[in-house]
């Protein structure tokens, strides 16, 4: 695994978010981060196929799409160096270390080239890290850019919970303002919009009666 290091004010403000947080991260976050593993099992890249995660975290999710699709090759970034330690402690555990690459990187604006030595990918998953990047478009912008021909970009995050009580999205939206988390309420139109300017195929969805939102862009 690699590291390229950034310096902006986004990281530090992950980093002192998430220096005591990243250790109770998973075990806390898995009853309310909906439909991971489903975006996980629908990713159903080639065989060697290459598959980028965009916020990984502490590297839940690449550990389980390395094993669920044990001949693709995995690359993971974030801006959280802090976030990034624990990744690499859970990914070496995992006995994955060779399979899967880090890296420091703004979401905003990355050369996966240097990074990675990779310049496009098969799939490419963002897994409710839209919510905390305040800069969302221009992270859903330039990930489409290093998609393969045929290969296809897999979002879920918070939804609009207009299938839910109305006390029940007040409430969540209450609670997640508490760890800078602001659900994305217009990406199903900016989704479309971006699909439509980029020529590409689209499916938006919003399972469990809108607690989420998930899409996929397809490129031709």
């Amino acid at each position: 695994m690699s590291a390229s290091r950034t310096d902006n004010g986004a990281a530090a403000l992950m980093d002192r978010m998430y220096r005591h947080q990243r250790h109770i991260y998973d075990a806390s976050r898995k009853f309310y981060l909906l439909g991971r593993d489903a975006l996980i099992t629908g990713l159903a890249p080639p065989k060697g196929g290459t598959i980028l995660e965009i916020g990984c975290g502490t590297g839940r999710n690449l550990i389980k799409a390395a094993k669920a699709y044990p001949h693709a090759r995995l690359y993971g970034l974030d801006v959280s160096e802090e976030m990034l330690a624990q990744a690499r402690k859970s990914i070496a555990r995992a006995g994955l270390s060779e399979r899967i690459q880090l890296a420091q990187a703004d979401a905003t604006a990355f050369d996966p080239l240097a990074l990675f030595g990779v310049a496009a990918f098969d799939r490419v998953f963002i897994s409710y890290a839209l919510s905390m990047i305040p800069p969302w478009r221009d992270v859903l912008a330039n990930a489409c850019t290093f998609l393969t021909e045929g290969g296809s970009l897999h979002i879920v995050d918070f939804g609009d919970q207009a299938g839910l009580p109305a006390w029940f999205g007040r409430a969540l939206r209450r609670w997640l303002s508490w760890f800078d988390v602001t659900p994305r309420l217009t990406l199903e139109e900016e989704i479309r919009a971006l699909a439509s300017a980029r020529g590409l195929g689209c499916h938006f969805s919003k399972p469990l009666r809108a607690y989420a939102f998930e899409a996929v862009l397809q490129r031709p």
